[in-house]
Formats: structure tokens, sequence, C-alpha cells
């Protein structure tokens, strides 16, 4: 049986039960859960802030997880370009000298991929920074392999030249030596006739008229004949890869323009047309359209102790016959 409360009505000098209403009860139930309700409230927020649920948990094991592989990849990716960059500078250093191709600039190697923005749809997370560097590295890794590949096609194409490459380049005497002595080499000379200093931009090899003039290297003559430039009677070689030589002052041709001539072939005799005096053959190589000297291109028909001969006699040559 409920248990009823009653209260002492000083006028009626009786006892009166006392009748709570229902919306009394809810307002004292109200006040009575209203600490418990607001600790609990508390106790939510703190386990919120300070305590992760099972699903942050793993959602932060995952994170952390990809911060290790990111990490990892980073590293993998500063080894790849340890390796690029080691390859890239064997092929400027190495291949691209040992077939006369000129290096690949690094504005080029090291260019950036424009255009639109590329990283949109990667900003506006959390780890937006991380990722778009991340992103952006590996897109210059592929650029830099991408440029190195069309290299390597470019060096193998050359090796298959190679043979032909290291027919035509003129590494010979136009004149056996047995045949023949340098009479002036390369540089500043005083001339014969002017008898003043100028350039003399080959070599002077003196021997009898009707001496024969060989080709240095395969080519196809790109003039025979004569003209009034000084040399007089000559020859000119194109030999393919930038290279030309000149056979000067001869008094005979046995070649005509835009025939095929192979290393070794009789082209000509010595003479002395032209501003000369005296027989001889004036030689020039020239590389890209500028002479240089053609001492340097003489190794492959001497024995090392007669291409230092060669290289002391052409230095310490004064006058030149021309």
């Amino acid at each position: 049986m409920a248990e009823h409360k009653y209260r002492f009505n000083p006028n009626t000098l009786n006892f009166e039960r006392i009748r709570t209403t229902g919306w009394k009860k809810v307002k004292r139930a109200a006040l009575a859960l209203a600490p418990g309700l607001l600790l609990g409230v508390i106790g939510i927020f703190l386990a919120f802030q300070f305590i992760d649920s099972p699903k942050e948990a793993t959602l932060r094991r995952e994170n952390q997880q990809l911060m290790v592989e990111y990490e990892l990849v980073n590293k993998q990716m500063a080894e790849v370009e340890n390796v690029l960059g080691d390859i890239e500078r064997r092929d400027d250093n190495v291949y691209r000298v040992i077939f006369e191709a000129d290096p690949i600039p690094s504005s080029v190697r090291m260019a950036g991929i424009g255009g639109v923005n590329r990283y949109k749809d990667l900003e506006g997370f959390a780890n937006s920074n991380l990722v778009i560097a991340t992103r952006k590295r590996l897109d210059a890794i592929t650029k830099r392999m991408y440029v190195q590949s069309l290299s390597l096609d470019e060096v193998g194409s050359m090796v298959m030249r190679k043979q032909d490459m290291l027919a035509s380049i003129p590494s010979v005497e136009p004149i056996p030596s047995d045949e023949t002595r340098v009479s002036s080499g390369f540089g500043e000379r005083i001339h014969p006739i002017y008898k003043i200093e100028k350039p003399h931009m080959g070599l002077d090899f003196t021997s009898p008229v009707g001496t024969k003039i060989h080709a240095t290297g395969d080519g196809t003559v790109d003039f025979a004949g004569y003209n009034t430039s000084g040399f007089g009677i000559h020859v000119i070689l194109d030999h393919g890869y930038g290279y030309q030589t000149l056979y000067g002052h001869m008094s005979r041709v046995d070649v005509r323009k835009g025939q095929k001539v192979k290393r070794g072939d009789v082209i000509g005799e010595v003479g002395s047309s032209g501003l000369s005096t005296g027989p001889h053959l004036h030689y020039e190589v020239h590389k890209d359209g500028q002479p240089v000297d053609p001492v340097n291109f003489l190794f492959n028909s001497l024995t090392p102790e007669e291409y230092a001969k060669m290289v002391e006699v052409a230095g310490n040559a004064g006058q030149s016959m021309d």
C-alpha cells in the first residue's frame, strides 16, 4: 500500500493529506535528475575529447600507418632520384661525350609540368600538403625518366652509327709519314709571302710534287678544283658528324664533286698551286664549321712515339709555306 504524506491544518485542527499534482512530480523528478544529467553530459564531452571511439581509434591507427608508408615512399623516391641523377651524369659526361653529342641542358631535364592546376582535387584535406608534395615529386621523377629514356634511345641510335662515325672521323695522315715531314703547325705563323703573323689553320706536309694524297676519313667530295681563295687546286671532303677536311695547293685532283670516298683513297697529288712557296700539302680539319688542330686527329696511323714526335714538330714549326 502506497505511503501518503499529511500536514496539520491549524485552521481546522486536523491532519490533511498532501496531494501532489502531476506537474509537481515532473518538476521534482527533473530537479532530482538534473545533477546526474549534467554530470553525464560533462562526462560524455570529456570522453569525446580525450578518449577515442573504436572507429576513431581504428582511423587513427590507419593514419599512423599511412604516415609511416608515406615516409617509406619518400625514402624510396630519394633513392630513385639518386640513381636517376647518377644515370643522367653518366649520360651527359660519358655516353654523350663518347659520341660527341651535346649534353642535355638541366633546364630540359628538370623542367616543370605546366598547364592547369594538376593537384586541385587533392586540396582541402587534412594531409593535402603532404600528398601534393609527394605527387609533385613523383611527377618530377617521371618527367626526368621520360627525358632520360629519350636520351638513351638517341645514344642507342648513335651506337648503331658508331662504326660509320669512327670510319668518318679524319684520324690518319693525308700522306704517309715516310713520304713527308711537317714543316708548319697550327696557330699563329709568319706568312711566307706577306711576312706578317697570321693564323695558320692547318698543317703543312712537305713532299715532292706528285706525291699521292689520301683521304683521312670516309666522306663525300664537297669541292674539287681551283679557286682564288689562296689554296689553289684543292679538295674539300665532308665526312658528316660535323667534320670537314681541306687539302690545298695540289697539282692534280683525282676526285669530283659528290663522289664518295673511303679512308685511304687517293684524292690527288702534292703540288704548289695558289699562294705557296714550295711543293707541300696544306691540310685542315674543321669541326662544326670551326678549324681545329689536325695534329689531334693523327693518332690512328701513328705509334705513340711517332705521335709524340709529330706533336713536338708541329708545335715548334715556325714559318708556314702558305
